[in-house]
């Protein structure tokens, strides 16, 4: 019996997982790699650290499954999007720290480009704000502040990826520099229609064509890994919520699903079709497959797990992720306190890169189980906006909302999210959606998965959390919310 391998490299921890013909998981390891916060509103990773972290975490999931690289038919990779590495050719040594898609530190360059009149064009091409979310500026800064950098990538010595890109080079010992339609457009650089890298955006950013990856479909075998000795085809690649978008077997016009990670993103299927935005969403390849591209919506959300890990590592007041619930579901209610945790400036729908976290509504009465319910809520409430503005956008009401991510687990906050949306919310078996949506995108491609209706028959349902508060009460605590966040922006 054969299996695939899906490789799930994110913002907080490097994963790699085993799944068989039913989409069930056969072996999982997992290893945390360092964060870096050189400044405030910076953040870094050391890409020789995700390296080794992923490639560590394949030798264990391969072990904890019991079987060999021979056993794998094939090899998906996902990963945290917009993530900005830049490395040499010759030597595959990166020329700096990894940007993370959280770091803020072009919102200044975004700004003046927005001040010259040039939003519109990023807009129509790419679907995407100018927000220092995105690689191109990040990339830009890169060129601009590395010593020497921008002269040896115009010579063609170095190498820009996100991190599918990072992987790929390094699993094919620095043979292959590709990276797939759905992590292409997230950079600012690429025109979503016409699927190719745009020159007069590339001139905007000053970046040369030469650094570039050559975009691949994301189902598809685009090279060859060596793991252990033998050769494994790469043949799946798509950006983190992409791949959730698939392994949620949303494959319809109309269907949604939000990943609950350190950031929160819902993402809306809108087909062969890419819908402008009116709400401040963006648009975005969902992936490339079969020769065609398929579109979505989506609201990004810059912190949700995230603001459990400051509850745990900065402020302390849980030991682990799993007490938040306990503590949240002490108190019945928020006791009035709001906590907006714009850690990194607000996304979706506000993309407010000067908003900062703040807590509103505290008295001598509050507890820490206030801070963690408003802790928890603030991802719902983040979320509501999101599906609001995108309701608004497409014009239809959604009937439910399928959700993954490690957030899922919590029982309060996926009823509380119910509870604010009006419409159902339903978890599935396998929670790993993102990992299993780079497994199906390769073993679509290498005949694993004979096609999509396989992918749908093995989406299975976990739990349906029902709508149980009234529409007044949802509206009351929203109006709250909203006072918060608008308190909160442009403090920096």
């Amino acid at each position: 019996m054969s299996f695939v391998l899906a490789l799930d490299q994110g913002t907080t921890s490097s994963r790699a997982i085993v799944f068989d013909h039913a989409g069930a998981i056969r072996g999982v390891a997992q290893k945390e790699f360092r964060q870096i916060f050189p400044q405030p509103g910076w953040v870094e990773h050391d890409p020789t650290d995700i390296w080794a972290t992923q490639l560590g975490v394949v030798a264990e999931a391969l072990a904890s499954a019991g079987i060999g690289t021979r056993d794998l038919a094939a090899l998906g990779i996902t990963n945290q999007r917009e993530t900005t590495l830049l490395w040499e050719r010759a030597s595959g040594k990166p020329v700096a720290n990894a940007i993370v898609w959280q770091d803020r530190r072009t919102a200044a360059t975004c700004d003046q480009l927005r001040a010259a009149g040039h939003e519109p064009l990023f807009r129509s091409k790419t679907g995407l704000v100018l927000d220092a979310y995105f690689s191109g500026t990040k990339l830009k800064w890169l060129l601009d502040n590395v010593s020497g950098a921008r002269e040896r990538a115009m010579r063609g010595e170095l190498a820009f990826g996100t991190v599918d890109s990072w992987l790929i080079w390094n699993l094919t010992g620095g043979a292959v520099h590709v990276t797939d339609a759905s992590n292409a457009s997230r950079t600012l650089l690429f025109d979503i229609h016409r699927g190719d890298w745009d020159d007069e955006l590339l001139a905007l950013l000053d970046v040369p064509r030469a650094v570039l990856p050559t975009v691949v479909a994301s189902s598809g075998v685009c090279a060859d890994a060596t793991i252990a000795g033998a050769s494994v085809p790469i043949a799946g690649i798509a950006g983190d919520q992409q791949a959730a978008l698939f392994g949620q077997a949303c494959l319809e016009r109309g269907m949604a699903k939000n990943t609950y990670g350190t950031g929160c993103f819902l993402l809306l299927n809108t087909g062969a079709g890419a819908v402008p935005s009116s709400h401040h969403l963006i648009s975005t390849i969902a992936w490339k497959r079969d020769g065609r591209i398929d579109y979505a919506l989506e609201g990004s959300v810059f912190i949700a797990g995230a603001v459990v890990q400051w509850l745990r590592d900065g402020l302390k007041i849980i030991r682990n992720a799993a007490e938040i619930e306990a503590l949240a579901a002490s108190v019945p209610d928020n006791g009035g306190v709001y906590l907006v945790p714009a850690f990194a400036g607000l996304g979706a729908p506000h993309w407010d890169a000067y908003a900062r976290g703040a807590m509103f509504g505290l008295t001598r009465g509050s507890t820490s189980a206030h801070i963690a319910r408003a802790a928890l809520e603030s991802i719902a409430y983040q979320s509501a906006e999101v599906l609001r503005a995108m309701q608004g956008d497409a014009r239809l009401a959604l009937a439910e909302l399928r959700v993954d991510g490690g957030a899922t687990a919590n029982n309060l906050l996926m009823q509380f999210q119910a509870d604010l949306l009006g419409v159902p919310v339903v978890r599935p078996k396998v929670q790993e959606t993102t990992a299993l949506g780079a497994a199906y995108l390769a073993g679509l491609a290498v005949g694993y998965w004979k096609n999509t209706d396989d992918i749908r028959a093995n989406w299975r349902v976990d739990r349906h959390f029902e709508p149980a508060m009234t529409r007044e009460r949802a509206a009351e605590l929203t109006a709250g919310w909203d006072k918060a966040v608008k308190r909160a922006k442009g403090w920096a």
